[in-house]
């Protein structure tokens, strides 16, 4: 009997926590599920005899040791700060560890020690950082295998609204973290376009958008991702004369949230003073400079201060999300963001009924035996319900595919890995086209 320990039960885990539950019987399983709260699991779980549930706190060292110790594999999905706590007790332990989040220096630093225990840290595993990079990579490596030469790499993603469900003027709806959506580009863009290379500043990251084609779906626009750069090596690509990485969103999205960005209201630095007593209006109102003529309303303001038309389509979102409205904010010591994304929330929710979609594309040019070809590689996953969803099913998935393999002795990378390999990508991809998760390719000659 194999133990899975998977910290972390919110809404990207219900995909994930089905596979582990219908593979546990043929793989000889037990599975526990911790998180702070897992109440809302409880009447899922009551007919499941493979699974029990565990209020978990990963700032409990004890408990944290205790149910590391237990394990054979260990899956977070926790909050992205916590997993490095993780990682560490999983070291002490010589146990695996997967996530679904980036590498960053602190888990790089992990890496030689890992390294020497034999053990595998199996990270961005998910759906971006993940499917990404396994959909990438297959394509890469059967290009470079048949002697082409890549010269672009370019490579969207967007968590957004099928289209039944798309039902509001921004075209948008949380499907994963409000948080990470509100603060999401902060820092500076950095790429490169025709051997040069590009930086984009944060505030004027939603200004420089890119324009996508999806054939069924229709037209989404990108903007650039914080660091495109690092994946150029372990992609092999360190020489390629251009590689942008990025977020995909409907027309027209970044340049109304591009309004919130330069009235300063996505800043998560510091904390404001007052919020108990603050409306949805007064709350923009505090950003705002004063009226330049007597009687001028706060929209007319917001548009002479931001440079968007008072009555145009960039407004009317604004003015859709309540953001005018004398309701109160009901938050104490809240910074910006935070007011925000309470603010979104209530708008942005998916309903009852409602079904997300991931779209997800990569654009490849090459060169071979003297000709230039393009070759685009698309995913489209739509959700379930609000629930099930597309997010849950493309996160979740990969995890759980690779926590059988690992399981299963199959997987041989040691030390801090994403899943650039073949021996992890290959069996991925194969399994979630069961799922319906499968990419369509489409080639062409371009034009000299």
């Amino acid at each position: 009997m194999k133990r899975i320990l998977l910290l972390g039960a919110g809404r990207s885990a219900a995909s994930l926590i089905q596979y582990l539950c219908d593979n546990a019987t043929a793989e000889s399983w037990r599975i526990r599920i911790g998180d702070i709260s897992v109440g809302h699991l409880q009447p899922l779980m009551e007919a499941v005899t493979c699974v029990d549930l565990l209020n978990f706190d990963v700032h409990n060292e004890r408990q944290r040791a205790e149910e590391v110790q237990q394990a054979d594999l260990v899956i977070s999905l926790l909050p992205a700060a916590f997993h490095i706590l993780v990682a560490q007790e999983c070291l002490k332990q010589n146990k695996n560890l997967i996530t679904a989040s980036y590498v960053t220096p602190a888990f790089k630093a992990l890496h030689q020690e890992a390294e020497e225990k034999n053990l595998t840290i199996l990270m961005e595993s998910g759906l971006d950082p993940g499917i990404d990079h396994m959909s990438a990579m297959a394509v890469i490596h059967r290009l470079k295998d048949a002697g082409g030469k890549i010269t672009s790499f370019k490579s969207f993603t967007g968590g957004l609204v099928a289209p039944e469900s798309d039902n509001n003027p921004w075209r948008y709806k949380f499907t994963w973290n409000p948080r990470n959506v509100v603060l999401a580009g902060q820092g500076t863009a950095k790429y490169i376009k025709n051997g040069t290379y590009k930086f984009i500043p944060y505030h004027q990251l939603f200004k420089r958008t890119d324009e996508f084609f999806v054939e069924g779906y229709g037209q989404f626009e990108g903007y650039a991702n914080r660091d495109s750069l690092s994946y150029r090596e372990p992609y092999g690509l360190a020489d390629i004369p251009t590689m942008l990485r990025g977020t995909l969103r409907r027309p027209g999205y970044c340049a109304a949230w591009d309004v919130f960005v330069q009235l300063g209201l996505t800043d998560d630095s510091y904390t404001l003073e007052g919020t108990e007593n603050m409306t949805h209006c007064s709350f923009i109102e505090a950003f705002l400079p004063p009226a330049t003529t007597q009687g001028q309303s706060i929209t007319e303001r917001l548009a002479a201060y931001t440079g968007i038309p008072a009555d145009g389509t960039i407004m009317e979102k604004i003015v859709w999300l309540g953001l005018f409205e004398e309701k109160s904010i009901e938050l104490t010591g809240a910074t910006p963001a935070q007011v925000l994304e309470k603010i979104l929330k209530e708008k942005w929710t998916l309903a009852p009924g409602d079904k997300d979609m991931i779209v997800m594309q990569h654009l490849f040019e090459y060169e071979q035996e003297g000709e230039k070809r393009e070759i685009t590689s698309t995913l489209v996953a739509t959700g379930d319900d609000e629930t099930h969803t597309a997010m849950a099913k493309t996160v979740g998935l990969p995890v759980g595919i690779l926590a059988k393999l690992l399981l299963q002795g199959k997987i041989n990378q040691r030390g801090v890995v994403i899943p650039i390999y073949p021996e992890l990508y290959k069996p991925v991809l194969e399994e979630l086209k069961q799922f319906g998760v499968d990419f369509v390719e489409k080639e062409r000659v371009l034009q000299e």
